[in-house]
């Protein structure tokens, strides 16, 4: 072989890898995740890959995972959603519930929105009906109206003396209809309604201190990625006044939570990677109906409720997913 010859072979060889590695980027899926969340090692992220694993999708071989994270801080989620949609990706996936939703759509109204935790998705006017939205945005929903008044009738039926409630929410995430709800449930069972209105981590120590000792018999914790973040220190805040309290997730029960009532998040992400795989397949995010949790988890922190001096009727107790004990 001739010098020349040999040394266009080796060129070639050395181009080869570049434009291979070039190929395999460009056939990468890009998906963007929108979230108040704090970490990416949580249960509710691994059920998204998880669910990806399981249609085909590997990262770094055919998908990619752009997250943009603001641990709470809902100031930053434009700016990230703004990121998202400049990359571009493919397709984002929103955590944290409808105000999120509607801060990806005014970042993009052409990238299909996945959210696995829709709260009404036709009342805040993303779809014109669960069956068919019509627009960019699809998913699951979380029940999370629907399931504030059974929290507050669980609670009740567990501590059945309790006459004062507090109700921790946060105006940032736009939460009236929660509120409706759960304060309707709370009427109908003749309870005094008190709301401690949270919306930053470093409110949480004197709006729970003031309101929960010697004010309140229980608290309910209304669903926000927030307070998840926060939930070891709203746990210890409640034990630390002694009222026992109910939360929206499980992993609140896990940490010393005295109750929990709530979807299976992690199942709602593992499923929306079904929704992920239907559009990059070329389905459109608005034929795509809007789906409902199909797992709920009752989880009752029985040595939690021990420590509080407290009893839980049998009756609860056999119809809880799990008794940590």
């Amino acid at each position: 072989m001739k010098r020349r010859d040999v040394l266009i072979a080796l060129g070639a060889a050395a181009v080869a890898p570049q434009v291979g590695s070039a190929q395999q980027a460009k056939n990468l899926a890009r998906i963007g995740v929108l979230s108040p969340a704090e970490r990416t090692d949580t249960r509710v992220f691994a059920g998204l890959r998880q669910g990806l694993r399981d249609l085909g999708y590997v990262e770094g071989r055919n998908i990619a995972i752009e997250y943009r994270l603001t641990a709470g801080d809902f100031t930053r989620l434009t700016a990230m959603a703004a990121e998202l949609a400049a990359l571009p990706v493919d397709i984002i996936v929103t955590d944290g519930g409808d105000r999120i939703t509607q801060i990806a759509l005014d970042a993009t109204r052409t990238i299909p929105i996945v959210t696995p935790t829709n709260f009404d998705p036709v009342a805040a006017g993303f779809a014109t009906s669960f069956a068919r939205p019509g627009g960019t945005v699809t998913g699951l929903t979380m029940l999370a109206i629907e399931l504030c008044g059974k929290r507050v009738q669980l609670l009740k039926e567990a501590f059945p003396s309790i006459l004062r409630l507090a109700v921790l929410w946060n105006p940032a995430a736009e939460m009236s209809a929660q509120l409706d709800a759960t304060e309707a449930a709370a009427r109908s069972l003749g309870l005094q309604l008190r709301l401690l209105k949270v919306a930053t981590p470093d409110q949480l120590a004197s709006a729970l201190g003031l309101a929960l000792v010697g004010a309140a018999d229980a608290l309910v914790v209304l669903p926000d990625a927030m307070y998840w973040n926060e939930r070891g220190r709203i746990v210890a805040l409640a034990a630390q006044s002694r009222v026992p309290a109910i939360y929206p997730e499980r992993e609140y029960a896990d940490d010393g939570g005295t109750l929990a009532y709530g979807p299976d998040v992690p199942d709602n992400f593992r499923r929306a990677a079904a929704y992920i795989d239907k559009i990059l397949k070329g389905e459109k995010p608005g034929d795509l109906p809007i789906q409902q949790p199909v797992k709920f988890e009752l989880v009752v922190n029985l040595k939690t409720v021990k420590a509080l001096g407290l009893n839980v009727p049998q009756s609860l107790l056999a119809r809880a997913d799990e008794v940590i004990e």
